[in-house]
């Protein structure tokens, strides 16, 4: 199998689309005969990244490229950059507004299940510029 290379548009603020794109994701990698295991990860890490795009961030974008050997899911946003990345990873914390809670999200799991549910989770932040984050699943 080559490198399948996606690209999904994620627009901010926008529940009602919010997750869409892992659903996508969790199909094509299904179609692909991938482990239910492996699915299983980049579906949590990669919904949770996008969530956290859409709530925090003001959308943005994603690549994802799948190989036979990983799925490297890059997410870039459009947001305010994490201040405090350590204290972000921290369950529970989060500095979601109070519509946000209201919806049921912004609980201050999403970074920490990003790195549960990855190999490898990577990211870098400039504070007015944005954020990306970079999710690595290996097929084991």
């Amino acid at each position: 199998m080559d490198n399948l290379k996606l690209h999904y548009d994620v627009n901010g603020d926008d529940f009602s689309v919010a997750g869409e794109n892992s659903s996508k994701v969790k199909k094509m990698l299904k179609q692909l005969g991938f482990s239910p295991d492996v699915i299983r990860c980049v579906a949590i890490a990669m919904y949770e990244a996008e969530i956290n795009m859409v709530i925090h961030a003001n959308g943005g974008f994603i690549d994802v490229d799948i190989s036979p050997e990983r799925v490297k899911v890059e997410l870039q946003d459009k947001g305010p950059g994490i201040p405090d990345i350590e204290k972000a990873m921290q369950e529970g914390y989060s500095t979601a507004s109070n519509r946000v809670r209201e919806l049921g999200f912004g609980a201050g799991m999403g970074l920490p299940n990003m790195k549960k549910y990855t190999d490898e989770l990577n990211i870098s932040t400039e504070i007015g510029k944005g954020t990306l984050v970079e999710l690595i699943v290996n097929v084991k």
